[in-house]
């Protein structure tokens, strides 16, 4: 006899650009009504009857969650999980869960590209060929800004889990030694230090900083004034984790002051950003932005989905995964 399935709503399908994804295994696991990017307060009476709500970014607050008095599961379409109110599900006995280590591979080879066009000075050759420089070169190449290579360089890592693991094993590859920064727990016993150095120590001594740490109320800007103060001044950021771990105006004022080299983001702390953001209006080389789709390679989104899948079945089966 099958199994009757659960009603589900998925609250912003859109976001994840399905256009080129499978859905066929999330359409096994339940009946969906598919929403491009809606507000549950537009959705009240599908809320009634839910008994699973999938979010990527929509906020599901106590509100929300009043009233769905159907609702057993919240499935995160993503690692974060900060737009749950998780005490309000949990009051509600409702089950909440993300998905995990989906985008590894993406996030790595972003971290890398973003952080191989800086140090090659790629879209400044890029636009001299444009422009005609090789073309009247009297050379065979044409040689303008200074490249140099990673072998030998030291990459300072911010955030040692899944992603910032994988960028070491990489970083490795490419020849760079590898710093880890220490973790700021007070109670030993919950982890060792052993393997890494104070903060200040990686910023002092890196070539390259890159962040991978989730954003918390205690790192809020973590990389500000006097942090680049402590970096080299030959040294690149890459921040590929969340906007808020970086002050912005503090990193403007240290690419125009020359404390470090260049920056490269995928997240700001504002996003989707303000026309009249000042990181937007900031033109030069030295800084490159990428819309946050460090995580967005048509793979890694089409395991999102298969592990969303995955999690509303492991749910039916009563053994649920990646419990938050």
């Amino acid at each position: 006899m099958s199994m009757t399935k659960p009603s589900a709503l998925f609250l912003d399908r859109a976001s994840l650009y399905p256009d080129d994804l499978d859905f066929s295994l999330l359409q096994e696991v339940a009946d969906w009504q598919w929403f491009d990017n809606v507000q549950p307060a537009d959705i009240r009476h599908s809320l009634e009857d839910a008994e699973i709500l999938v979010s990527n970014k929509v906020i599901i607050n106590s509100e929300v969650i009043e009233n769905s008095p159907c609702l057993k599961l919240i499935c995160v379409a993503a690692t974060g999980i900060n737009n749950v109110d998780l005490a309000a599900a949990k009051q509600s006995g409702i089950q909440v869960c993300n998905v995990r280590a989906y985008a590894t591979s993406s996030v790595v080879q972003h971290v890398f590209s973003l952080l191989l066009a800086l140090n090659r000075k790629l879209a400044p050759y890029n636009r001299s060929v444009s422009d005609g420089e090789w073309s009247r070169s009297n050379y065979f190449c044409y040689f303008g800004e200074p490249i140099s290579e990673l072998e030998g360089k030291t990459m300072g890592i911010i955030g040692y889990g899944e992603l910032g693991q994988a960028v070491a094993k990489v970083a490795r590859c490419f020849g760079m030694e590898v710093l880890l920064a220490e973790r700021n727990y007070t109670n030993a016993a919950i982890v060792s230090n052993e393997g890494r150095v104070p903060l200040n120590e990686l910023l002092s001594t890196s070539d390259v900083v890159t962040l991978h740490c989730p954003l918390t109320q205690d790192n809020h800007h973590m990389i500000n004034g006097k942090s680049f103060a402590t970096m080299k001044n030959d040294a690149i950021l890459i921040n590929t984790a969340r906007g808020g771990l970086v002050d912005e105006a503090a990193l403007l004022k240290a690419l125009n002051e020359n404390q470090i080299a260049a920056a490269a983001l995928d997240v700001l702390e504002q996003e989707p950003p303000s026309i009249h953001n000042a990181m937007l209006a900031y033109s030069s080389d030295k800084l490159m932005i990428t819309p946050h789709i460090a995580w967005a390679s048509r793979e890694s989104r089409q395991r999102l989905i298969d592990q969303v899948a995955d999690n509303i079945r492991a749910y039916q089966q009563g053994s649920p995964r990646n419990l938050v």
